[in-house]
């Protein structure tokens, strides 16, 4: 026999008014214990009584309401006048606990017509927010004008402009809908929206270490670019070569992720191979950084100056991305039709010089004849070759006394990226 057959139901709501109501209250008194009295409506017993009357009031009547809603114009009487005496008196206008005794008085409609997730998720919600008051006054204080307005960007890019982008492919010639175009868009800005956000709000005086794993999570080119510039002015010290493997890691947990956006199946087929990989990427930078510890210093990530400090939604980067997408896309429909599906995967080495992610989400989102196996193999064989080009801007950038481990680390990367795409093609082969 299960407790909920043992308890009365309404017994168990009645507790869930009374301990959700006092945690409110006992989280006003903690918030509010070094204020004056006067200035709160009330803390723990005030709050518990406001739950409990609504509750009693609710159930009075459940399907007028008639009883609940003259309790809460009550309620929300007495809140003006002690609002309005607080002003007066002390020339105060913090609304918050008045707030929160509505809410709190609102609380057994969701006990009694929700479910439990809704309530916990509300509560949590109510106690988070209430205690989270100085880290968001910090983080507004962070935010400029410029921040909001990225934000409101990214909210008409997914909600505004995508859903009324139509999904029917441009031509015969150019396989691409508006709405695939649009949404590759908004799956890669959003990817590296949220690494600009972690780097500038959550992590803004990062070591090079974890801005070489958020840099590498919004682009591990880039990040390999700018931290070799950094080692050859002297800035990043040997923790670069560390904080480059990091972010070539990153990269292959974000082809999972986008894999898994658009097509879990092959995301499936890859997990294997690019969680070793990305093993692989942590042991050498541990190993490195290990190595190198009598060099290493405590390198801010201002001093390094990276380039998540750059929106990601910026137009030009959305329109460069969009040429690129539709570029790649006429591209391999012309491969594949020429030459098949080993023109593809053979294609994606020479794609992966260049910007490989809109070459990658075509492929995620083609529904051609290119088959999974091949859509797997060619983002292996993408990465490798980036992995190439990623080195040779790594050995030119920066200074001659890393060459050497560059070159060991990444060669030990490619290799084994190189040995993952030839057992794959065998086994596909096999299969």
């Amino acid at each position: 026999m299960s407790i909920p057959t043992i308890i009365p139901e309404e017994f168990i709501r009645f507790v869930l008014v009374l301990v959700f109501s006092l945690l409110i209250g006992l989280e006003q008194r903690r918030h509010h214990i070094t204020e004056n009295d006067a200035l709160l409506f009330g803390t723990d017993r005030t709050f518990t009584f406001i739950g409990l009357f609504g509750y009693v009031l609710f159930i009075a009547d459940p399907k007028s309401y008639f009883p609940f809603l003259t309790g809460l114009v009550i309620i929300g009487i007495l809140l003006a006048i002690q609002y309005f005496q607080k002003i007066r008196q002390y020339n105060y206008y913090g609304l918050t606990s008045s707030v929160l005794a509505l809410l709190t008085y609102c609380l057994p409609i969701l006990v009694i017509t929700q479910p439990v997730w809704l309530l916990l998720s509300f509560v949590v919600v109510i106690l988070i927010l209430t205690e989270l008051k100085g880290d968001l006054i910090s983080l507004s204080k962070k935010a400029s004008e410029e921040e909001f307005i990225t934000l409101a960007k990214f909210i008409a890019f997914v909600g505004v402009i995508l859903p009324l982008l139509p999904d029917k492919p441009l031509s015969d010639q150019l396989p691409v809908s508006p709405y695939q175009l649009w949404l590759a868009v908004v799956v890669v800005s959003g990817i590296s929206y949220i690494s600009y956000l972690l780097k500038k709000f959550v992590f803004p005086n990062s070591g090079i270490m974890l801005t070489g794993i958020l840099g590498g999570l919004y682009s591990s080119t880039t990040t390999t670019v700018i931290i070799s510039r950094r080692e050859k002015e002297g800035i990043a010290g040997e923790q670069a070569l560390s904080a480059i493997m990091m972010a070539n890691g990153m990269m292959y947990l974000r082809i999972l992720i986008l894999a898994f956006l658009f097509k879990p199946a092959i995301a499936r087929t890859l997990a294997i191979p690019f969680l070793l990989l990305f093993i692989l990427c942590g042991i050498l930078a541990k190993f490195s950084s290990r190595r190198n510890s009598e060099a290493l210093t405590d390198i801010n990530s201002e001093e390094i100056s990276l380039i998540p400090n750059k929106n990601p939604l910026e137009f030009k980067t959305a329109l460069l991305f969009g040429l690129l997408f539709v570029l790649f896309a006429v591209i391999t429909e012309y491969v594949m039709n020429t030459y098949g599906n080993s023109g593809v995967t053979s294609l994606a080495y020479i794609v992966g010089v260049t910007d490989i992610d809109p070459f990658l989400l075509n492929l995620l989102q083609h529904a051609g004849t290119i088959t999974e196996s091949t859509v797997a193999l060619a983002i292996l064989n993408a990465t490798n070759s980036n992995n190439v080009l990623k080195m040779i801007y790594a050995i030119t950038l920066t200074s001659q006394k890393m060459n050497k481990k560059l070159i060991l680390n990444f060669s030990i990367l490619i290799a084994t990226g190189v040995f993952a795409s030839i057992v794959f093609s065998f086994l596909v082969r096999g299969a």
